[in-house]
């Protein structure tokens, strides 16, 4: 909590004084200085201003579970944490007794995970990191092709926000030209033949300072790149995905992956472009081929036919 209400003494992009900052929360100017430095480890822009204090580069909007639930739909239960290993690790935690399209919102993840067991990273207050858990009649198998569908449900949305040239890299990046936006993370509990539950964690850059994009290990980008330096509004957005998702993935437990087939072709980032494909010690050249009914990867060698890949067995480069 202590670091929140820092978060939001400086959220105003104006310089704050350190004796401010420790009059306002009722700790030493020492404390302060060692506040201030967790947060610019975990990636956000504080600088020292000489004469005026610590400030941010740009405002913070900080989350607000009753702004979220203003703009998501019927039915969502909206939950924000200040501070979390993981807003999909908590929900796995509470699988067994948390409600049905349980969405948790965390200002600040210590320990948020991408797919493959990386490390997703994701600033204090910057950006938008969440989970929710949907519970299925049916078992593992009839969720094939989930995480196409959430992607689908993203890029709709970010797209009627304004956010151009998005596209979907099988089979859980958000991308917009060629650069990684927004990943998608699904882990399953429950019976393998059912019933059983998704807890299906999203990150999203909204602002991604120069030293993160550095450190991620591939091109970037962020809303604020795509939108002309102003990201959309945060609490506005983070409601217009929950509700998003929350239909999708109503339809999505009712008729499955066949319903977002065609939406998904039409932001398909793979078909007809050359490809690496890495998996089971091997590595080869091939051309995407869109995906199947079940949300299986087609891929297209020379001299051969059609072959069908699921995610856990291989990872996909453009070539």
């Amino acid at each position: 909590m202590r670091a929140r209400s820092l978060l939001a003494a400086l959220a105003t992009g104006m310089p704050v004084s350190g004796t401010a900052l420790a009059t306002q929360l009722g700790i030493s100017r020492a404390a302060v200085w060692k506040q201030i430095e967790q947060l610019r480890a975990r990636g956000l822009p504080v600088t020292a201003r000489a004469g005026q204090g610590y400030a941010l580069p740009y405002p913070l909007e900080l989350l607000d579970a009753d702004a979220i639930r203003a703009a998501a739909a019927p039915g969502a239960i909206i939950e924000v944490q200040a501070s979390l290993d993981s807003s999909s690790s908590e929900l796995l935690r509470r699988a067994d007794h948390a409600a049905d399209l349980t969405f948790v919102f965390a200002e600040l993840q210590t320990a948020g995970r991408g797919r493959r067991g990386r490390v997703w990273l994701a600033p204090p207050a910057l950006n938008l990191t969440f989970s929710v858990l949907k519970r299925f009649e049916r078992g593992f198998a009839a969720l094939s092709g989930l995480s196409l569908a959430v992607g689908v449900a993203v890029a709709e949305t970010l797209g009627t926000a304004g956010v151009p040239r998005l596209a979907l890299k099988w089979p859980n990046d958000l991308q917009a030209d060629g650069r990684k936006l927004g990943g998608i993370l699904i882990e399953l509990g429950g019976e393998f033949l059912g019933p059983c539950h998704a807890v299906i964690g999203i990150g999203l850059n909204l602002r991604l300072p120069p030293a993160l994009a550095a450190a991620a290990g591939q091109p970037v980008t962020d809303l604020a790149a795509l939108c002309g330096g102003t990201p959309p509004a945060r609490n506005a957005l983070a409601g217009q995905l929950a509700g998003a998702l929350t239909q999708v993935l109503e339809q999505f437990a009712g008729h499955g992956f066949a319903p977002f087939a065609a939406r998904y072709a039409a932001l398909d980032a793979l078909r007809d472009r050359d490809l690496t494909v890495s998996g089971n010690g091997a590595t080869f050249v091939a051309v995407g081929a869109g995906v199947d009914a079940r949300g299986a990867l087609r891929v297209r060698r020379d001299g051969g036919g059609v072959e069908y890949f699921d995610s856990a067995e291989i990872t996909v480069r453009v070539a």
